[in-house]
């Protein structure tokens, strides 16, 4: 089981750099699942890891000049805010038992997981679909709309403040969309995003929780490796392909997680 949890690490990396999002819906589930690691604690653990790999390759796109550093600024100042304020004061003052009725008490890992699986749906269909949006968004500079994209930083600082994940599969298609990058450049400018809210965010977990860094470091430095793996398979494989039945993959899990935490005791 702890070879397949170190080759599931590697995943995380791979997936990020062969197809610029989606690895890290995968790091919570490899973290609670195959590291037997506590639920909230994992999502902990998930803004260091996914952060560090997402920063390694931020700054190999920012070398080939494919990352926008003024639209991640922009988009980072709501987002990055509220990830941290969230993993400082908000996930600390939720309670280990939330209520009980009679025989059953719900639990804050339980929810963890539940909502996660949701989230893990939501990326598994914008990745089925994301073939769509890559041949059909024509890349034209559009004039920022600076209210919008603050509420939508807030949007994915929310969802990576609460749940540990980069928000990759929502970032890209607003890139795209909503500001007129180029899918290349999206992809590299959502990979520093994410590396911002997510290392930023976990540096409020610092003093909440007791962190093994050997063994987040390890995973870590497995999952980099992985990211370059991604790189150069992202040059001989059909990405869009690869991106659908990932998602596929995705959706299964995160059906599995919602029966198994809901409907197996």
């Amino acid at each position: 089981m702890e070879i397949l949890a170190y080759f599931a690490s590697a995943l995380i990396g791979i997936s990020l750099g062969l197809i610029g999002g989606g690895g890290s819906i995968l790091t919570v589930p490899v973290l609670v699942y195959l590291f037997a690691i506590d639920p909230v604690l994992s999502t902990s653990y998930s803004l260091f890891i996914v952060g560090s790999t997402s920063l390694v390759g931020a700054i190999n796109n920012y070398h080939k000049g494919l990352v926008s550093i003024k639209t991640a600024l922009l988009f980072g100042l709501s987002s990055i805010t509220t990830v941290f304020l969230i993993r400082k004061f908000v996930i600390p003052a939720i309670p280990e038992k939330l209520f009980s009725i009679s025989d059953f008490t719900l639990k804050k890992g339980i929810v963890t997981m539940v909502l996660f699986a949701f989230l893990m749906i939501a990326a598994a269909v914008a990745m089925i679909k994301n073939g769509k949006i890559e041949k059909e968004a024509t890349p034209v500079i559009k004039k920022l709309n600076i209210i919008k994209l603050l509420a939508l930083g807030v949007a994915i600082g929310i969802a990576t403040g609460m749940l540990g994940a980069g928000g990759g599969f929502l970032l890209i298609p607003t890139l795209v969309l909503l500001i007129g990058l180029p899918m290349k450049e999206a992809v590299g400018t959502s990979l520093l995003i994410i590396a911002l809210n997510s290392l930023i965010g976990f540096t409020g977990d610092i003093g909440h929780f007791t962190i093994d860094w050997k063994f987040l470091l390890i995973v870590t430095a497995i999952a980099i490796v992985g990211i370059f793996i991604g790189g150069l398979l992202n040059k001989k494989i059909n990405g869009n392909k690869l991106k659908k039945g990932f998602g596929w993959f995705v959706l299964i899990m995160g059906t599995y997680i919602i029966v198994k935490e809901v409907f197996i005791k």
